[in-house]
């Protein structure tokens, strides 16, 4: 409940509103060829509502899974799909601290997730032009962070 305004405009501003003006700003482009492929990130958070991240976080996280769905709705006839991923603790130095509190140890494959498995789930979406509107969690079976 510490969480002032401005820190909630400043977490929507950085998580939800950039991915609604990078997409703004391709979707011209993605039309005209009649192909496209949007991948936006999400997180463990946006379905937890906060946990070890704060609320603004979470809810701008949240916001990007709707983002993404309508999105999807409105360019799948043109040839652009829009996905979302939702990775719980990777290995960067934003998860560091969690992982140096032992949150892998309940993590149910023992580990955090990395930067390549991430990349190869992103590689997927671009790929496949059937998957639309969706949100894939890739989080070692976690439901927590």
């Amino acid at each position: 409940m510490e969480i002032t305004e401005q820190d909630f405009d400043a977490a929507i501003a950085a998580n939800l509103k950039s991915a609604f003006l990078c997409t703004q700003s391709v979707v011209p482009g993605m039309r005209a060829r009649r192909w496209g492929r949007i991948v936006n990130l999400s997180s463990i958070g946006a379905r937890i509502g906060a946990g070890s991240v704060s609320v603004a976080y979470a809810a701008a996280k949240a916001g990007i899974e709707g983002l993404t769905r309508g999105y999807a709705l409105r360019l799948a006839a043109e040839g652009v799909t829009v996905n979302a991923i939702a990775p719980g603790l990777v290995d960067t130095d934003m998860g560091q601290p969690l992982i140096a509190a032992g949150v892998p140890a309940r993590i149910p494959v023992g580990r955090p997730g990395t930067g390549e498995e991430i990349a190869q789930l992103v590689l997927l979406l671009v790929r496949n032009a059937y998957i639309t509107g969706q949100t894939i969690a890739i989080n070692g079976g976690s439901l927590f962070c």
